[in-house]
């Protein structure tokens, strides 16, 4: 027979919310889990009401969602976090942004919608900005349009099994070159498949068709992150929520 536990069940999940936050400036360069503990020694100091799982080891309910590569910033990370109270959203936001580093910015917290699925499902494509310094507008424009002829581009990505073969065509939607002040930009739309393709993969394809070498580190930004319609467009994977009415009664943070 199984040892049950001691002490009292946790208390259940009232509420959950769906944050969106950004990192930008030097904390691009921290790795996910050092971003995740950051986060969660945030929500203890916001004295955030959290809801704790089951079992010997109790950890706190919060699911990550599709976090950009270390070294890319981003104005679009998702977290859902399950809650024991049920707060005002604001603010859980407003705490939660104070409690964090200047650099990680908490944009929108907003209740989970009931009935409308799960934020997993409304995300499977990202929306990437990469500035290229030292690339030239006229060397950039033709690499993307010739990365885009091809059916498939196929590069070396370095995994923890060691290097494999990735074709970083199929998951670029669309791609296309522009500038600011002297600067070139690469906008694409990526889509989140298995295994995922990273900026610097789509870089090292252009390399490969173009003979592209940026003499200069890139910086990448993810600026948007949802799911991709018909018509190009990536919706808003919190526009369900944010729709939703929310609760009455909250408790104060």
């Amino acid at each position: 027979m199984a040892r049950q536990p001691d002490g009292p069940p946790p208390p259940p999940t009232v509420q959950k919310l769906r944050i969106r936050y950004a990192k930008r400036g030097r904390l691009r360069f921290a790795s996910h889990r050092d971003l995740a503990r950051t986060l969660e020694r945030a929500l203890r100091r916001a004295q955030v009401p959290m809801a704790f799982s089951a079992g010997f080891s109790p950890h706190p309910k919060i699911s990550y969602l599709g976090a950009a590569p270390t070294g890319a910033a981003s104005e679009a990370e998702y977290v859902e976090i399950g809650l024991a109270v049920a707060c005002d959203p604001e603010a859980v936001r407003a705490a939660l942004d104070a409690a964090l580093p200047d650099e990680v910015a908490i944009l929108e917290c907003v209740q989970a919608a009931e009935g409308t699925g799960s934020l997993a499902d409304r995300i499977d494509t990202s929306v990437w900005r990469v500035e290229l310094p030292g690339v030239a507008l006229a060397d950039l424009r033709p690499a993307v349009e010739e990365f885009l002829s091809r059916d498939v581009v196929t590069v070396a990505k370095r995994t923890k099994n060691g290097l494999k073969d990735v074709d970083a065509r199929a998951s670029v939607a669309s791609a296309s070159a522009g500038e600011e002040a002297g600067c070139a930009i690469l906008h694409m739309v990526v889509r989140q498949l298995t295994p995922a393709v990273r900026p610097d993969d789509v870089l090292a394809a252009l390399a490969a068709v173009a003979d592209l070498h940026p003499p200069l580190p890139p910086r990448a930004v993810r600026e948007a992150q949802g799911r991709l319609d018909d018509t190009g467009t990536v919706a808003d994977p919190l526009g369900p929520d944010r729709a939703a009415r929310p609760l009455r009664e909250h408790a104060a943070i």
